[in-house]
């Protein structure tokens, strides 16, 4: 079944739908009154460009950060939902433990902290070994190993790549290093 566009979205979901979309994914601490304008616009007629939508988010918003356009985040929400990009991006991290061979790394570049969290949370989860239960009588050696081991620290930009591509100002690298799982099933 294919997805939604934004615009079919909006023009069926109920306001605490919206409210919770922009609120969840956007991280906007304006959402329900964002949502609210989006219904209420949505009442005198269908919403039909991305302008118009700009222009009522815009109108909703008290006040933003310098430089930042008042719908950036409502937009983002819209996006990451219609796209289902949270989930998306857990699979790929899931079936890349199926693919990457021993001694390959694992790079992700993040641009949302939603995004990063799911990436920083898997690098850290599936570098530690295996929890066993507690009172489980098992040797250090009969653990099951990590599959990864982190390298490095995340990476931000710095100043100048940030001043030469305004875009990488939220981007976060993490990297991890497939391991060799030796007599345990990986």
């Amino acid at each position: 079944m294919p997805r939604p566009t934004v615009g079919e979205w909006l023009a069926g979901a109920s306001e605490n739908q919206i409210g919770e979309v922009v609120r969840t994914y956007g991280e906007e601490r304006f959402a329900q009154p964002i949502a609210r304008a989006i219904v209420a616009a949505r009442s005198r007629g269908a919403i039909r460009t991305t302008r118009e939508l700009a222009q009522i988010v815009a109108q909703a918003v008290r006040t933003r950060e310098p430089g930042q356009d008042p719908a950036t985040r409502t937009f983002q929400a819209l996006r990451i939902f219609i796209n289902q990009e949270l989930e998306e991006l857990s699979v790929a991290l899931s079936n890349s433990l199926r693919v990457l061979r021993a001694g390959a790394r694992l790079v992700v570049i993040s641009f949302h902290s939603l995004e990063d969290r799911i990436v920083k949370r898997f690098m850290q989860e599936h570098s530690r070994p295996a929890p066993v239960p507690r009172g489980l009588p098992l040797r250090e050696s009969e653990r099951i190993p990590p599959k990864l081991r982190l390298v490095g620290k995340p990476v931000r930009p710095g100043a100048q790549e940030v001043a030469d591509n305004p875009r990488s100002r939220s981007a976060i690298l993490r990297a991890a290093e497939r391991i060799a799982v030796q007599g345990a099933m990986a």
